[in-house]
């Protein structure tokens, strides 16, 4: 389903949330204090959904929106009993999709929850620039800044591509790009991607030595960045 950022400080209500959206299928991540979820977004905003709690230790809900705002378009959700329609106003103009007002139904709170997620989820891509290089995703080409094209690539390459910039910054394992790429139902082995990433280095690094975009996290996988 995707992977939620959840930021709240009451113990109860992080349990009741993070169980219910594993129920759904979702991963999801936690942190009680503002200050270190603060640091932690800094860099790492890698999330189909971030649920911010508006009171919180050291740095509050509204300035972590903004944080998060200056790097990132994930969607953001608040949670809060701050409900008067001011407080409301404020963190959709600080750039949150959607605002949530504590106690809250928890049914309503997961159709909010699959409604974000599935906005981001079902985006298309059809370009994406790294370095110099134009991906068209509708061509299956690469072009250089002139509009020449380098490469054509194959339908997997494409799909492996396209799940490395929905997951850009974040360290994804082998097996998680086997699973979500290949499928459960087919079994290449993971030497199979490290060809793939060779040739992805050779098209948009400027020394496939020294790579800036497809790094190697020995012992885990790989972490894509533009």
């Amino acid at each position: 389903m995707g992977t939620v950022c959840l930021v709240e400080d009451e113990e109860n209500l992080i349990e009741l949330i993070k169980l219910n959206l594993e129920l759904e299928g979702f991963k999801v991540e936690c942190f009680k204090n503002g200050k270190i979820a603060a640091d932690h977004f800094s860099a790492n905003c890698f999330y189909d959904l971030i649920i911010l709690d508006v009171m919180l230790p050291e740095v509050s809900g509204f300035k972590l929106c903004e944080l998060i705002r200056q790097n990132s378009n994930v969607p953001i959700l608040f949670l809060s009993a701050k409900g008067t329609t001011q407080d409301r106003i404020q963190g959709l103009k600080l750039g949150a999709n959607d605002y949530l007002v504590k106690p809250f139904d928890l049914e309503e709170l997961l159709l909010r929850v699959n409604v974000l997620t599935q906005s981001k989820l079902n985006t298309d891509l059809q370009e994406f620039k790294i370095s110099n290089n134009l991906i068209d995703f509708l061509s299956f080409h690469v072009k250089n800044e002139k509009g020449i094209i380098l490469y054509e690539f194959s339908k997997k390459e494409m799909s492996l591509l396209e799940f490395f910039i929905k997951n850009e910054g974040r360290v994804v394992s082998r097996d998680e790009l086997l699973d979500n790429v290949w499928g459960t139902d087919q079994f290449p082995t993971s030497r199979t991607i490290d060809n793939f990433i060779l040739t992805f280095r050779k098209l948009f690094e400027v020394n496939p030595k020294i790579p800036k975009h497809f790094h190697s996290i020995r012992g885990v996988g790989y972490k894509f960045t533009s």
